[in-house]
């Protein structure tokens, strides 16, 4: 099997959820507590239980509180000095790790909590069992979700992408070399964008 790298974007500045929370909130979403630990130590947790390697993690906004929040695990951290451009750049930037030798890179929103590794694990397989697909993408009632898996052949692409502007750019232009793979969790479809959210997962 071709080896597939994790690429977790936590670079955002979560302005939505900040402004919900006010001053007394954390300094990013992504180390808010769901279940007594951060919600990217749980996304990072989940692609380090998977067979995708190596796990690179992107930071941006609130880069030292998100470290610290993954303190002790094996990840590769690069920072995106550039994140507040858009979710582009960390992706760029995020690709731009990824070694020769990976076939592809599966892409991980930080602030995705629910996904699992089971999830991840049919995902990759899926890549491995075609030869010619650029993508691999979850689908719940007719929905495509995150994590998606971008094939190589799609790097060169991610370089022209400005703003905020990530994968469903990509996907929308490569229409019939996707493969979908129907999972029934809402964990690829529900992301923390409020307190609110965050209250009815803890």
């Amino acid at each position: 099997m071709s080896s597939v790298a994790a690429i977790i974007l936590a670079a955002g500045q979560a302005s939505r959820f900040r402004a919900a929370a006010g001053e007394a909130g954390p300094a990013t979403k992504l180390v808010a507590q769901m279940g007594g630990k951060p919600l990217v130590r749980h996304v990072a947790e989940a692609a380090l239980s998977s067979n995708a390697r190596p796990v690179i993690v992107v930071t941006g906004h609130a880069d030292e509180a998100v470290r610290a929040a993954l303190d002790s695990l094996p990840l590769t951290f690069v920072h995106n000095e550039a994140y507040a451009t858009g979710l582009a750049s960390s992706l760029q930037r995020g690709l731009a790790c990824v070694p020769t030798d990976c076939a592809g890179a599966l892409v991980l929103l930080g602030d995705m909590p629910l996904v699992s590794p089971e999830i991840i694990g049919r995902l990759i397989a899926a890549f491995a069992d075609t030869t010619s697909t650029k993508a691999v993408a979850p689908v719940r009632d007719g929905q495509r979700g995150n994590p998606v898996l971008l094939s190589r052949a799609l790097f060169p692409a991610v370089a022209a992408l400005s703003g905020d502007v990530g994968a469903r750019a990509l996907l929308a232009a490569a229409q019939g070399e996707i493969v979908e793979v129907p999972v029934e969790s809402r964990a690829v479809t529900f992301d923390v964008d409020t307190p609110d959210a965050l209250a009815r997962l803890d």
